[in-house]
């Protein structure tokens, strides 16, 4: 079979590291057989616009029927990328790392139902809920608008802090909320944009309901009828400090949009498997848009999936919308990059290569007694800095 390759006995499992996963040419062969097998039968053009116009749809839905229990917060985004926390409290960064020297940066990776794919070890039990409960509007007064905003160099949001961030992609937060809890300094300012409207009201906003009388986000119960259990209200979500950080809708995409800040004004920008999901004729324009916001000195993070990731070679004939680019059972897309692929994107958009790796590891399912091969590429590009600086 040509994707034998993937998968052997458990009682192997210690012939192989868990990281830097070296392939042989036997596996490389069978990958690339696999791939051109899946990509043989292309999606139709009519279902290719539908997923291109209503892609902001696909990841409402996507949202709305995960919300904050897809992923757990990425803690090892500090040992990955240590510029994120700059000033970050010792004592709290110590903690973080200790408790996650062997969590595995995340993808969406394992088919759950039709073509729905889900990272399994990131799945919190409100995933599994019997009933959904439909939750209100968020209010107007919790929603900030970049319409309202003055965007110039003297005026805008965190405009008094030294040290910004923004987060491209930002889902519900697990990225934003981590790096506010670990560095506290008082300078720093985060911005986080999603294409997802749904995804950034569940950043600024939680749903709580009380079982017995206690106050319960809804993550932490799996709601059944029972009289026990209110009915969800809506709060500002504490974690969510506007002081702090300001989370707005954004299409990557679009270049009649603007961003909340002047050009050359961010210390880093954070793609943490964004990039993928869009079109691939249209990275360059948006990491050379991104670019120009950075200040020089500036740097860039980028961490997503590579080719020949298990992800890519799971995908069955029909899903294919282009070389290396797939649509999901739920409507939303990816694409898998190669390393050469990404230093171009980056450094047509003036930026200079720091690092730009691939990262192999091997997960273990043990309940199936599978081993999955999966493959990151991890980039950091710099903004050149001024003459004589």
């Amino acid at each position: 079979m040509s994707r034998s390759w993937i998968v052997r006995p458990l009682s192997c499992l210690f012939d192989f590291p868990r990281d830097n996963v070296e392939w042989s040419e036997e596996q490389a062969a069978a990958a690339e057989r696999k791939v051109q097998e899946n990509s043989a039968q292309r999606v139709c053009l009519e279902k290719q616009v539908d997923y291109e116009v209503n892609a902001h749809k696909y990841w409402n839905d996507f949202y709305k029927i995960h919300e904050n229990g897809f992923f757990k917060d990425r803690h090892w985004l500090f040992t990955e990328f240590p510029e994120l926390a700059p000033c970050q409290n010792p004592d709290n960064l110590k903690d973080l790392l200790s408790e996650n020297k062997s969590e595995i940066p995340e993808g969406r990776s394992s088919e759950v139902g039709p073509g729905l794919i889900i990272e399994e070890q990131y799945l919190c039990s409100s995933n599994s809920l019997e009933h959904k409960t439909q939750l209100p509007p968020v209010e107007k007064n919790v929603t900030q608008k970049l319409s309202h905003l003055k965007i110039c160099a003297e005026e805008f949001p965190g405009s008094s802090a030294t040290y910004r961030i923004l987060e491209v992609g930002c889902g519900v937060g697990n990225t934003v909320f981590p790096i506010l809890q670990t560095n506290n300094d008082p300078r720093l300012f985060i911005y986080c944009c999603d294409f997802s409207s749904t995804a950034v009201e569940l950043v600024q906003v939680v749903a709580v309901v009380t079982f017995k009388g206690r106050p319960a986000f809804l993550e932490a119960l799996s709601i059944v009828p029972n009289p026990c259990v209110s009915l969800p209200t809506l709060q500002t979500n504490s974690a969510y400090d506007p002081s702090r950080c300001f989370a707005f809708v954004h299409d990557l995409c679009d270049e009649d949009k603007s961003y909340p800040v002047p050009r050359e004004s961010l210390d880093i920008i954070i793609l943490i498997f964004v990039l993928s999901a869009i079109v691939p004729d249209k990275m360059q324009k948006a990491i050379s848009r991104l670019s120009m916001l950075l200040k020089p000195g500036g740097m860039m993070l980028l961490r997503d999936y590579g080719r020949y990731d298990m992800a890519q070679l799971r995908f069955k004939k029909g899903q294919c919308l282009s070389e290396n680019f797939y649509v999901r059972g739920d409507g939303t897309r990816v694409y898998f990059f190669t390393q050469d692929e990404l230093d171009t994107l980056f450094t047509t958009a003036g930026l200079e290569k720091v690092q730009n790796l691939v990262d192999r590891r091997l997960q273990v399912n043990r309940g199936k007694q599978l081993t999955m091969y999966r493959v990151w590429i991890q980039c950091k590009y710099r903004k050149p800095f001024l003459p004589n600086t």
